[in-house]
């Protein structure tokens, strides 16, 4: 896959040639099995056309420029949406640099500056509830009106149902809601792979250690999504390499701090010793094991601590 990231028009006509194109666009969050069946068709039909299949996405997502007071947190970091961008095969990912100029323009110009003017796009698919440009003024129609004059065409697709029975459509706001409830699980689901966060180990209070379950402390970018308050079995790579099961807990700590101003992620890596101050870890929930709670003493958590482990290794497997 070749990436254009805050491209130049050379460079974009660098990546894609004399070629035409079939291009989606979206924020692609999460790239979920919704974006990836989105991404599945543009593949196919590029090969049918003997053209490039493209990914146009931006570099924050809009809403953080639009309306940041409400902006979601994100469910993967720019560099993990790239990765699993590449991961579908797609041609070309066109990454375009989104801020309060570009979030004032209107969805035709838009179009012709991006699609028809720098992709030569022959072929747009997106979800049937796609919305785009200015005050979300772009949608199906509106593509559909210029389709014609631009030598395009428009091809709408149904979206993703859930697995689970429930009646609405895979999307990252579904997710973002399973995770707010901790069901890790049912955002596996939606996923199609575990929810990853990726942060560095930082200094805490070396509080674990002294009561025989040292943690490593995970500095999370605080624009991204964490599963609720809890204790979870996850898995952990630390940077590239070496993959271990691990007890996670988010939280605020209560039995040791009445009022913490915010939850931090501690990762406990079964079976495992050595330095990890520094290191980078990439931390993947699989399955929830219980809700935070304040313990009486010492040992009481360290007991319960016990049993989270076992249970850890049990989801684990």
């Amino acid at each position: 896959m070749k990436t254009v990231v805050e491209p130049t028009r050379a460079a974009v006509v660098a990546a894609v040639g004399d070629n035409r194109t079939v291009v989606t666009i979206g924020a692609y969050d999460g790239v979920h099995l919704g974006h990836r069946a989105v991404i599945a068709q543009v593949r196919e039909r590029a090969a049918t056309l003997g053209a490039l299949s493209v990914v146009v996405t931006f570099d924050r997502h809009p809403a953080s420029v639009v309306r940041p007071e409400s902006a979601p947190k994100l469910l993967t970091d720019p560099a993990q949406k790239l990765e699993l961008l590449a991961s579908t095969g797609v041609d070309v990912t066109l990454v375009v640099p989104f801020g309060a100029q570009e979030s004032h323009e209107s969805p035709s110009d838009f179009v012709n500056r991006v699609l028809v003017g720098a992709l030569k796009m022959r072929e747009v698919i997106v979800g049937e509830d796609f919305h785009f440009g200015y005050k979300r003024g772009g949608n199906v129609a509106l593509l559909r009106e210029m389709a014609s004059a631009n030598d395009f065409v428009v091809s709408p697709l149904a979206l993703v149902a859930r697995s689970d029975g429930v009646n609405e459509a895979v999307s990252s706001t579904a997710i973002r809601r399973a995770l707010s409830g901790g069901d890790v699980r049912r955002a596996t689901e939606m996923l199609g792979r575990h929810h990853e966060v990726r942060g560095t180990v930082v200094q805490g209070d070396k509080r674990g250690r002294t009561i025989g379950f040292p943690t490593a402390n995970v500095a999370v970018d605080a624009s991204l999504c964490l599963p609720a308050d809890g204790v979870y079995a996850a898995r952990v790579i630390i940077g590239d390499h070496s993959t271990h099961n691990a007890a996670i807990n988010i939280g605020r700590r209560p039995t040791f701090y009445e009022h913490a101003e915010h939850s931090v992620l501690e990762a406990h890596l079964l079976d495992y010793s050595g330095d990890l101050y520094g290191q980078a870890l990439r931390v993947s929930f699989v399955d929830f094991l219980r809700g935070e709670r304040k313990f009486a003493g010492i040992d009481e958590l360290r007991a319960q601590l016990q049993t989270d482990i076992a249970q850890a290794r049990a989801a684990l497997g």
